[in-house]
C-alpha cells in the first residue's frame, strides 16, 4: 500500500514540462508500436491475425487519445517528430 502512495506522489510532483515530455515519449512509443503491429500483421497467420488486428485498433485508439491531449496542451505534431530521436538517444544511454 505504501508503494502505491509513493508512486502517486511522484506523479503529482512532476512539473508541467516533465508531464509534457512524458506525454511526447508515450506518443512516440505508441506510434512505433503501432508501426510494428502493422508490419507484423502483414506476416501474421491464423490466430495471430486476430491478435494484431486487436493490437492495431488498441494502439490507434491510444494514439488518437494521446494526440488529443497533446493538442489541448499546445504541443504540435512537428514538435513530437523533432523530439523523437533525442528521446531515443537518451533512453539508449540510460538503459
Amino acid at each position: 500500500m505504501q508503494e502505491e502512495y509513493i508512486k502517486e506522489r511522484k506523479i503529482l510532483e512532476k512539473t508541467e514540462i516533465q508531464k509534457e515530455i512524458e506525454l511526447i515519449r508515450t506518443i512516440i512509443k505508441t506510434r512505433e508500436q503501432l508501426k510494428r503491429d502493422n508490419q507484423n500483421f502483414e506476416y501474421a497467420k491464423e490466430e495471430l491475425v486476430d491478435y494484431y488486428t486487436y493490437q492495431i485498433k488498441a494502439n490507434q485508439a491510444k494514439l488518437d487519445y494521446l494526440i488529443k491531449l497533446a493538442k489541448a496542451k499546445g504541443i504540435q505534431v512537428d514538435m513530437i517528430n523533432d523530439k523523437k530521436f533525442s528521446f531515443y538517444e537518451e533512453e539508449e544511454e540510460a538503459g
